[in-house]
């Protein structure tokens, strides 16, 4: 990880919960704006977000602008033909028709229904995500841990498809 990427990380999570806002986090740098080496904190601040909500999250989103790849927007809801929430993504081109899901272990456990097996849950996460292509056309990308360590080789990847898709309009 990049010496920005782990400070990206924790203050994304203190935002994530509200153990800062946004108005303090600025004003904070603002106090260290003079500091020697704090130059990172204008970068630190320009990538912070509370959507992130998850360490992959924050990660895939670093990847993402350190790499030169068009940022995702994070937390993207879906909805079905009556206009109700389907489905939340964890990021979205939209004007490219694509959307990235961060499949991690915790995924698998926190949200498994009582008494639903991995294949199960792993069935109906199918399904979500054939859903989701139906109701928007969309193509997906799953990204896992394996990914986030190899940063190159997967900005590729995303570049190439982004790349294959003409844009949308939004």
């Amino acid at each position: 990880m990049a010496a920005l990427e782990p400070a990206l990380v924790v203050v994304n999570g203190m935002l994530h919960i509200g153990l800062i806002t946004e108005v303090e986090l600025v004003e904070a740098a603002q106090e260290l704006k003079h500091w020697p080496e704090t130059l990172s904190n204008h970068l630190l601040l320009h990538l912070a977000d509370s959507r992130m909500e998850s360490v992959a999250e924050t990660r895939t989103d670093y990847l993402c602008w350190a790499q030169h790849l068009p940022r995702p927007e994070p937390q993207v809801e879906i909805f079905d033909e009556q206009g109700l929430a389907f489905a939340r993504v964890d990021f979205a081109w939209a004007e490219y028709g694509v959307f990235l899901e961060f499949d991690g272990k915790v995924k698998y456990e926190k949200f498994r229904r009582p008494g639903e097996s991995l294949d199960d849950f792993l069935m109906r996460e199918k399904r979500r995500e054939e859903r989701i292509c139906q109701l928007t056309g969309w193509i997906c990308i799953r990204l896992t841990w394996v990914d986030l360590e190899n940063p190159i080789a997967t900005a590729r990847r995303i570049g190439r498809l982004l790349a294959s898709r003409k844009p949308l309009p939004v």
